[in-house]
């Protein structure tokens, strides 16, 4: 009875995501929502193409956490490991503006990666070297990266332009979907991807059983020959590198610039889809496109003129859906059994 209730999340998941499609497939492939501003402010184009953006920093914050948490590292600080990100992303466009055009995108992606990574490898030595409490050095990496960022933003330098739309030839001519799935920018299509290869290397590779042993059972891991320390060292670090890119993707993809706390909770609520998803790549990414999908209906619903309910909170919807999401499904899902417990091998070293 408990395995069943363990694995109930992502089977609602999937099916929100089949419902919603057959749904959007309806209105935008049919007359059914061309005359009817509810359907399209709810299944439009518009509140589907904002929904894929808007969830693209969250699956690649869940995935962060989902690669530090499978091996007993609790992340807390994905927040200002995209903060950091963000920023550093910013920093490097800015500086290379002058170079040609691709050059300097790239530039500030692998700016992106190598803070992230830092910040990764920063909250892996507070945890395993130091032992700090888990949930306190995620703290310290977000009042960090908010006051560093902070000081040194220069509020007059501009990053110019941004990673533009690459359609997928056949693909993006299919109605509807083709137009929302397969006419995107490159680092949506990286989140997507990453998506599949995360759980192809966590299930069926021996690395992601290693990973996960160190996760479950860092004793067991350890005794057949395991450094349990170097894995969540090197997985932290990669899921630093993958919160990082998603703070580049708010200033290389979607915004085009940087503003002081322009994260405004994303890594919170990666945080979230990670448990709603239950650890799991595709379920946090189902849980991502939900969260995602609350963002766009505000949006939606500010674009369509909604008056009679105050601006306030419609804007507050997308932090109330994931407070309600957690809070409902969190005693249905199971965290890794070492998630956040300091492991010292029988010598007492790293």
């Amino acid at each position: 009875m408990g395995k069943r209730r363990v694995r109930i999340t992502p089977y609602i998941i999937g099916g929100l995501i089949v419902i919603f499609v057959v749904m959007a497939l309806l209105v935008n492939a049919t007359p059914l929502g061309a005359s009817n501003v509810w359907l399209r402010v709810f299944f439009g184009i518009s509140a589907l193409n904002f929904t894929l953006r808007a969830s693209v920093p969250l699956i690649l914050g869940a995935m962060s956490g989902i690669l530090c948490e499978r091996t007993g590292i609790i992340n807390i600080g994905i927040e200002g490991m995209m903060l950091a990100g963000a920023f550093a992303a910013f920093v490097a466009k800015t500086g290379t503006n002058g170079w040609p055009f691709m050059n300097s995108l790239l530039f500030g992606v692998a700016a992106a990666l190598a803070v992230g990574g830092a910040m990764g490898w920063l909250h892996a030595l507070f945890s395993i070297r130091y032992r700090m409490d888990q949930i306190i050095s995620g703290t310290v990496l977000i009042i960090l990266a908010t006051g560093v960022s902070s000081y040194l933003f220069n509020r007059d330098a501009v990053a110019e332009g941004k990673f533009g739309s690459v359609a997928i030839p056949g693909l993006s001519q299919i109605p509807v979907l083709g137009e929302v799935l397969f006419s995107n920018p490159p680092l949506t299509y990286t989140a997507l991807i990453l998506v599949v290869v995360i759980h192809i290397a966590l299930f069926y590779t021996k690395w992601g059983l290693r990973s996960r042993a160190c996760g479950e059972h860092p004793r067991a891991a350890d005794t057949v020959g395991i450094n349990v320390n170097r894995f969540r060292y090197m997985n932290t670090i990669i899921g630093g590198m993958l919160a990082g890119l998603a703070g580049g993707f708010l200033v290389l993809e979607a915004v085009g610039q940087f503003q002081e706390g322009m994260t405004a909770g994303r890594g919170f609520i990666s945080l979230a889809a990670m448990i709603f998803g239950n650890w799991m790549p595709f379920g946090a990414m189902g849980a991502a496109l939900l969260f995602g999908y609350t963002q766009a209906l505000q949006n939606e619903l500010l674009l369509a003129g909604v008056t009679t309910v105050p601006r306030q909170f419609v804007s507050m919807i997308p932090y109330v859906v994931t407070i309600v999401a957690v809070s409902g499904f969190v005693g249905r899902v199971r965290a890794p059994a070492a998630e956040g417990k300091v492991y010292e091998t029988e010598g007492g070293s790293e």
